[in-house]
């Protein structure tokens, strides 16, 4: 019963209630039935006990030789009689606890269809859409005080996510300025030359600029995180040329490894964010050459799925493990911890991508290949 939906509950209480209703009614119906049958096969077997009486009782003149043979098919009569009336009883009174069972099903169905579409538009909501998540006024006073309720809580979480992002925001932009400072003065002290230093200092000041650059990149990356929902996405987008200058981009990373990028690409215009579509392609497209192998490949294909635009990046790298598959987009995950710092990641780009897709309302999924590889599939 707590596994039940509420609709189900609703009918299985009111058919039920029908039926005892119905039970008893039958019952006493057919009591009363019986009582006056019995009366009137009484009445009738004393009428060959005595043909006399007033004139208010009722008399059945049957001759005397054949009042036995009357008694006993009246009585097979009366009972087959009662029988019918019993039997139709229980069916009528099965029908009808049948059909206000039926009847209560899709009455409650229409009566809670407000609560289904208010459970349909909860799975909506996500951290980007809550101000177009808002339920209107119902005319159910508990709904009503239940949607009074929801908006409210929708309203605190917006604030607290707006929080967030500024703190973010802010967090970044003074992270920004100390690393700046720093950057210059490790390019300055390495432009400058100083022949008089040993090993162990040439090697703290390389790990210095390394860390330095590292956190640069991890501060670009959050500021363009936070600022995600302020970026216009009214562009009018060429994808083909986007995935073009971001393979040209690529190219010496990719020559590095001996890899190949190919663009498969249609004539194919969409609308949203040049900046944030650019970003997105290079971040998959990197993404791939980074972890890729040697002499590989990676192709980036475009082509247009009904009203939708469908973008891949397919690598022939080691893959990704089914059951990292959904985390490979949270910030700061790593498949392989050891490799990606050598790679000089930050564990922001998978994550990054996904805010971009969320923010253009479309999906990303990851598939295998059979012959090895990963397939990041993107729908806009």
């Amino acid at each position: 019963m707590k596994r039940m939906s509420l609709q189900w509950r609703l009918t299985c209480i009111t058919t039920l209630c029908i039926a005892v209703i119905c039970g008893c009614l039958t019952m006493f119906v057919y009591k009363n039935g019986v009582h006056y049958i019995d009366s009137l096969q009484g009445t009738v077997e004393s009428q060959g006990d005595d043909k006399g009486g007033n004139a208010d009782e009722i008399y059945i003149s049957i001759p005397d030789d054949k009042w036995d043979e009357f008694a006993n098919e009246f009585s097979v009569q009366v009972y087959n009689n009662k029988a019918d009336y019993k039997r139709n009883s229980l069916i009528i009174s099965v029908l009808l606890a049948l059909f206000g069972g039926v009847a209560t099903y899709f009455i409650s169905g229409h009566a809670l269809r407000p609560i289904s579409e208010f459970s349909d538009k909860i799975e909506e909501v996500q951290a980007q859409n809550l101000s177009d998540s808002r339920m209107e006024e119902n005319n159910v006073k508990e709904l009503n005080q239940l949607s009074i309720s929801y908006n409210r809580m929708l309203e605190r979480l917006s604030d607290a996510f707006e929080v967030q992002r500024q703190f973010t925001a802010n967090a970044a932009h003074e992270l920004r300025t100390p690393l700046t400072l720093m950057q210059v003065q490790l390019d300055l002290y390495n432009s400058s030359g100083h022949p008089g230093n040993d090993e162990d200092t040439l090697q703290t000041i390389k790990m210095v600029t390394e860390q330095s650059d590292r956190l640069n990149k991890m501060v670009k990356t959050l500021l363009d995180m936070s600022e995600l929902q302020t970026v216009g996405r009214d562009d009018k987008i060429m994808i083909a040329a986007v995935v073009e200058e971001v393979l040209v981009d690529l190219e010496p990373l990719a020559q590095e490894k001996n890899i190949r990028l190919i663009g498969k690409c249609g004539d194919i215009t969409m609308m949203g964010s040049d900046i944030l579509i650019y970003r997105l392609v290079y971040n998959l497209v990197e993404n791939a050459i980074k972890y890729n192998h040697l002499g590989g490949q990676v192709t980036v294909t475009v082509c247009r799925k009904e009203k939708q635009v469908s973008l891949s990046v397919e690598d022939t790298g080691s893959g990704i493990p089914e059951e990292l598959k959904e985390r490979v987009f949270e910030p700061f995950f790593r498949v392989d911890k050891s490799r990606s710092r050598e790679l000089g990641g930050v564990g922001l780009g998978l994550a990054l991508v996904r805010e971009i897709v969320r923010v253009h309302d479309g999906r990303i999924a990851i598939k295998s290949k059979p012959a090895g590889g990963t397939i990041f599939e993107v729908i806009l």
